[in-house]
Formats: C-alpha cells, structure tokens, sequence
C-alpha cells in the first residue's frame, strides 16, 4: 500500500482519499508559477490542495480552491487546516463551472493541473476518472471559466502533456489569451519532452520559453530541478 501521506518541509500532504496522489506535475506548477504580488489566487481543481498550500508558501495572501470531488475536497481541507497556511487558503467543494457562474471576484493569477486524458481508456474508478479526464473539466470549459475570472492584467498558468499544447493553445488564443512564458519539461537530456508548463494573459508581451530536465540519471536529479523545488522537498 502506498504511504497516505507526502511530508514537504512546511506541510503535510494526505492524499489517500484524493483519486490523483501527489506528483512532479503538481510539484511543478505549484515552484513554477509566479505568485509575484498578487492579492487574489485560484487554484483550479486543487486535488488534495498541494497547489494552493505551495503557493501559500511562496507568499500567497488570499488563495481560493476549488475541487468538485467531496473526499478531495474534505482532505484538502484537512491539509489546509493542519499547514502553517490555514488563514491563506481556502477550499471550496464546488466544481469549477459552477464556481465561475457564481463568484463574483476576479483574480490576478489562476492555476491549474487540469484534467488531460481526452480520448485515453477510462478507468473504472469515477474519482480517479474526473481527476485526469476532460468528462467533468474540458478544455472549452477550462479556458472559458479563466476569461471569465482573470482580471485584466492577471496570469494563467498550467501544466499539460506536451502533445496537448497545440490544442490548448488554439483553444486559448481564440479567447483572447496570450502565451507569454512557457518551460518544455523533459524527463532526461536525450528524451522528448513531456510536459509543458505555460502562462497566459491578455496583454501583448513577448513570449519567455526555456526548458527543464529533471533526471541526468534515475533518482539523479538536475541542478535546474533542485533549484525550483528546493523550499518544498525535504531531501533538497
């Protein structure tokens, strides 16, 4: 079995109640984005709040969560509750959709690990099945909900497979988006890379791009990695 819990040098994640356990893509969202000075933050589809805690971390004042699935959202909640971060997030059971139609704040910086497999085999187990596929949280109804909440000078960033940046982006620049930073992520130096983290706005700016390999070798990881993780991972 494996262990309910993932202890980072601040805060403890239980996840055994979450259909989608702690990972090096929420990892890396949460060390990547920039949480800059920004007073309102919505993490979307926060899973067993990870994100919104790693942003707390990083200087976050005022971070909403929003998590359709009622046993994440509860533990979630848990995390939060137990974290040095309780007066700065806030976990909402709600699903994204609805939460967008409803609240009437706007935000400077949305995140999100959104769900990915589109067309892929659907597990049996719904939780786990509305944590990685697109039935309960597409694309359309991701960006749609950004454009609706994002101020107008706030920042979108996420974390997608790499093969569904084309997608994405089209998506995205039909609504008015513009990519202006983006980290082609690479699991070792001669692979391909396999996820994309990227942030989008409404205004003009050149785009930033670079990339990230997290392994030279197994469990041998890269100084770029070290350095974005090192506040959050015990062995950093």
């Amino acid at each position: 079995m494996s262990n309910p819990y993932f202890r980072f040098k601040q805060f403890t994640i239980y996840h055994d109640r979450c259909a989608m356990k702690v990972g090096t893509d929420g990892v890396l969202l949460g060390a990547w984005a920039n949480v800059g000075r920004y007073d309102t933050i919505l993490d979307v589809g926060t899973g067993s709040g990870l994100i919104a805690l790693m942003l707390a971390q990083r200087g976050g004042e005022c971070i909403d969560a929003v998590e359709i699935d009622r046993d994440a959202a509860e533990q979630a909640a848990e995390n939060v509750h137990r974290s040095p971060f309780a007066g700065k997030v806030h976990i909402r059971h709600i699903s994204f959709a609805e939460y967008s139609n409803r609240t009437s704040v706007r935000y400077d910086l949305i995140v999100s690990n959104p769900p990915y497999f589109i067309d892929a085999f659907r597990p049996e187990d719904k939780p786990r099945l509305m944590a990685r596929h697109t039935d309960e949280l597409s694309y359309e109804e991701l960006v749609t909900g950004v454009c609706t909440l994002l101020n107008g000078e706030g920042r979108f960033a996420l974390i997608l497979p790499y093969d569904h940046f084309g997608r994405f982006s089209q998506l995205a620049g039909s609504a008015g988006l513009n990519l202006v930073r983006k980290t082609l992520v690479c699991p070792t130096p001669d692979s391909q890379p396999r996820r994309i983290l990227m942030e989008w706005c409404r205004l003009q700016e050149d785009c930033r791009d670079d990339t990230l390999t997290i392994e030279t070798a197994r469990h041998c990881y890269t100084d770029d990695f070290n350095t974005l993780t090192k506040e959050f991972y015990l062995d950093r």
